[in-house]
């Protein structure tokens, strides 16, 4: 076997809230090494957990004894540019896929607000963006290929083995190892992106109305004020696009949106007392703009700032009442709240983890700096009013939900867990926080 291994390290995620000591690490060359991997792993008695780029904020990814990184497995296998059919080594990172897709003259239908995470990782948490019409990342795969702990593979699609493909699309790391997926893309197309500042109470009076006439909605409140930063993303053809000019978009995206931003956010945690007017500078130092440029240098943003995120999903009829009890809660309290909560949408489908599945969805993310002292009750908060509508935590964010209480918000949730019964009975690819949200 060539798959590299490294001496004991250590493991901190990007946030710097999860951490494991003493792990091994191995880094397989080539997808055929990582099944006979899993199985003398669990020959020896040894747990494995893949890793992607470490920015899931629970403990997901968190090895007890042996590390499995996909780094080296990132190329792009296939590509028909006629029926946009593109299968890819699971390792890759998105901001690697969108720029291969883009020399193919191809593009991923929809997209989150990040890119630095590989496509496995990605998709086994349920990532997601936002527009009506659109499921998130998982919902764009055709076939995935899993490495089992029984040293063998499985290929997955609608046609072959559907019980598992219906699962592991959005399958926690629990079932096997994904070391290939085929996604279903689309022609390359452009965003004309429209943001800019308003307030609370214009933007939640018309939103229902902006995410069905426009294709990419969100927005950003921030806490201990009424502003709340836009963006409208519509979809526009190549042939006439007006990007940012470098230097506007060094400043806005660069600059301002991490380098000041971040400067605001560790004033804050220093000195407490600054937090809410230190809100009200960043609330008005946002600016009007319009651009267009191909689209997943539209929907995707450098993100250096630390941060801690809980991010739950509602039904869409009831998101929006979520987001004002938020509000008045934050309102009523003490608390200092630095980063702003991020709201967005998404369509039902039929993946049995995904936080949309069978139904329409409003996302509400919540951030906190790290080790804010109000982070607890702050997220404790946002989870009982979405509880109250069956609200869903997202996979790879903070949660308080134990097997128990995820049941009851997942009706196809022994779906999981009896295919991992069935594909992983030593739980080889266990840990933990899988036990905790799965059950053992």
């Amino acid at each position: 076997m060539s798959a590299s291994q490294a001496s004991p390290t250590d493991w901190r995620n990007w946030a710097g809230n999860q951490s494991a000591d003493g792990i091994e690490v191995v880094t397989p060359s080539t997808a055929d090494e990582v099944a006979p991997l899993l199985a003398g792993a669990g020959a020896r008695g040894r747990r494995v957990r893949p890793i992607g780029s470490s920015h899931s904020f629970t403990a997901i990814g968190r090895p007890e004894h042996v590390q499995l990184r996909l780094d080296r497995l990132d190329r792009v296998l296939h590509a028909d540019t006629a029926t946009g059919l593109v299968t890819v080594e699971a390792g890759i990172r998105l901001s690697a896929l969108n720029r291969a897709l883009d020399a193919l003259g191809l593009a991923m239908t929809n997209l989150g607000d990040i890119d630095e995470q590989t496509l496995a990782g990605a998709i086994s948490t349920g990532t997601h963006g936002t527009g009506a019409r659109f499921g998130g990342l998982a919902t764009q795969v055709r076939a995935l290929v899993l490495a089992l702990p029984d040293g063998s593979t499985l290929t997955c699609s609608p046609e072959e083995n559907p019980e598992v493909f219906a699962v592991a699309r959005v399958g926690l790391g629990a079932l096997g190892v994904v070391t290939a997926v085929t996604l279903q893309t689309e022609p390359a197309f452009g965003l004309h992106a429209r943001e800019g500042s308003s307030t609370l109470d214009e933007v939640l009076e018309r939103f229902d109305e902006d995410a069905a006439t426009t294709d990419h909605v969100e927005f950003y409140w921030f806490p201990h004020t009424r502003r709340v930063l836009t963006k409208h993303n519509t979809r526009v053809g190549l042939d006439d696009l007006a990007p940012l000019s470098r230097r506007r978009a060094w400043w806005d995206d660069d600059f301002l949106s991490n380098t000041v931003f971040g400067g605001l956010v560790g004033a804050g945690r220093r000195v407490p007392a600054l937090v809410r007017p230190l809100a009200r500078v960043s609330a008005s130092a946002l600016g009007d703009r319009a651009f267009s440029d191909v689209s997943h240098r539209v929907l995707t943003s450098p993100r250096r700032v630390r941060f801690e995120e809980m991010e739950y999903a509602v039904p869409r009829e009831h998101g929006l009442d979520v987001v004002r009890e938020l509000v008045r809660a934050v309102e009523r309290s003490r608390w200092g709240i630095a980063v702003p909560v991020e709201v967005r949408v998404a369509a039902a489908d039929d993946i049995a983890l995904s936080t949309a599945e069978g139904r329409d969805t409003l996302y509400v993310a919540v951030h906190t700096a790290p080790g804010s002292p109000d982070r607890a009750a702050y997220f404790a908060t946002l989870e009982a009013i979405a509880g109250d509508v069956g609200g869903r935590p997202h996979w790879g964010k903070l949660h308080g939900l134990d097997a128990a209480d995820l049941r009851e918000r997942y009706p196809r949730f022994e779906e999981l867990r009896a295919l991992r019964d069935r594909l992983d009975p030593q739980r080889v690819l266990g840990n933990d926080h899988l036990a905790h949200v799965l059950g053992p």
